[in-house]
């Protein structure tokens, strides 16, 4: 594989309490922090409720986020398929891939939100099969096939095909992945790359070692590849200088994310709400089995490590982008990985700690060198001493 690739995941999910028009603004602030630090890809989401995650089209936010780029790929991150008209999809992405000159990653998914299903009186049992279909035919629409008609029990085409390609000559697919094998297999059907959701909570966690299996076996079955390097894993994370400042930064935020989102807006059966900031941070983060790295950068760089050895391997990294912290040690967070995460990983200062090593271990190799420099010192000092001499006898001889 190559070098790992670093990102984001911008759901977003932000407390009810701020601006929202604010919000959005400071989001697309963020994408551009994210670009100028280097970072590889970006993505956000579709939602239509709860309140906390506030971007309804990912396509319109991340119109935005190109005019405020250069070099970031940017990635839906998902469309919700089974929500709309396949050809409107196709049409959006393509007309996104070209405002964004060719760095757009279609990230599909069936709908992450039971209240959005339910808004739109659609059966959470139907939501996969709707999301495979559309996969299907869009990808058809893409490569730019003859004119076909499609009926399904939920839309119809008619002669289809797009008047305009994408400007990437192979736009890649992905698809979110949680617990369950139903996201790797989609992946293996349609030759998508993975965006590995689950891996924030512990049960995905302990799904990983298999998940990369599901993906090979089903594009296998309908003869296709897939590339590990087109896996992403998504990882919750805030860092700090120390472990005790990324603690207590994070604590307060990570307590009200849990018990007001993750628990009493998605999972309020099974989720566990924690009495306190402290209880919540030491469950998320300082305990057997965490999934959250709250410290160093060096933290950091031993859970990725791990996750590698525990997967066999993937190609990128996603920071799942919260509020935890406020703005200004959120941005630092994210400037401390890619200065100091993002080297470690990929190797980047490997030659510098080589080069160092060689001249602190090989002293007796420089002493060559140094006598040279004293024997130069020492002879302009001779040199010196005797004009001195000669000088002096010279004036007075005139005398």
């Amino acid at each position: 594989m190559s070098d790992m690739r670093f990102g984001a995941f911008l759901a977003p999910h932000h407390p009810i309490r701020e601006n929202p028009t604010l919000q959005l603004q400071n989001d697309l602030k963020f994408v551009s922090h994210l670009d100028d630090l280097g970072y590889d890809e970006f993505w956000c989401g579709e939602h239509h409720s709860t309140g906390w995650e506030i971007i309804a089209s990912p396509e319109l936010f991340l119109a935005a986020a190109a005019e405020r780029t250069q070099r970031i790929k940017l990635g839906t991150g998902v469309i919700s398929l089974p929500y709309h008209h396949p050809f409107m999809v196709a049409q959006r992405l393509v007309q996104l891939d070209h405002q964004s000159r060719g760095r757009l990653i279609f990230g599909s998914g069936p709908g992450a939100l039971p209240s959005d299903a339910h808004t739109l009186g659609l059966d959470p049992m139907l939501l996969r099969d709707r999301q495979d279909e559309a996969m299907g035919i869009i990808r058809k629409l893409l490569n730019g096939e003859d004119r076909f008609s499609y009926e399904s029990d939920w839309f119809k085409l008619r002669d289809a095909k797009l008047h305009l390609r994408p400007l990437q000559k192979d736009m890649e697919f992905a698809v979110a992945s949680m617990v369950s094998p139903s996201g790797m297999t989609l992946a293996g059907k349609h030759q998508a790359g993975v965006l590995s959701i689950g891996a924030m909570v512990p049960a995905g966690m302990r799904s990983l070692p298999t998940q990369w299996s599901f993906a090979e076996e089903s594009a296998k079955k309908h003869g296709n590849t897939v590339e590990r390097n087109n896996w992403r894993i998504v990882m919750n994370w805030h860092i700090a200088e120390t472990k005790e400042e990324a603690r207590e930064q994070a604590k307060k935020g990570l307590f009200k994310h849990n018990n007001e989102y993750s628990v009493a807006a998605l999972n309020p059966d099974e989720g566990i709400t924690y009495k306190t900031p402290d209880d919540a941070v030491d469950a998320v983060a300082f305990s057997e089995g965490s999934t959250a790295v709250i410290g160093t950068p060096d933290d950091l760089v031993a859970k990725i490590k791990e996750m590698i050895s525990i997967t066999g391997g993937f190609g990128c990294v996603i920071g799942f982008a919260h509020d935890w912290a406020n703005r200004e040690n959120t941005l630092k967070s994210w400037d401390l990985v890619a200065r100091y995460v993002v080297p470690e990983i990929n190797g980047l200062i490997d030659d510098y700690r080589d080069s160092y090593q060689f001249v602190t271990t090989n002293r007796e190799t420089w002493t060559r060198a140094r006598e040279a420099v004293m024997n130069k010192i020492n002879s302009n000092n001779r040199s010196a001493q005797i004009m001195e001499t000669q000088g002096y006898e010279g004036e007075k001889s005139q005398s």
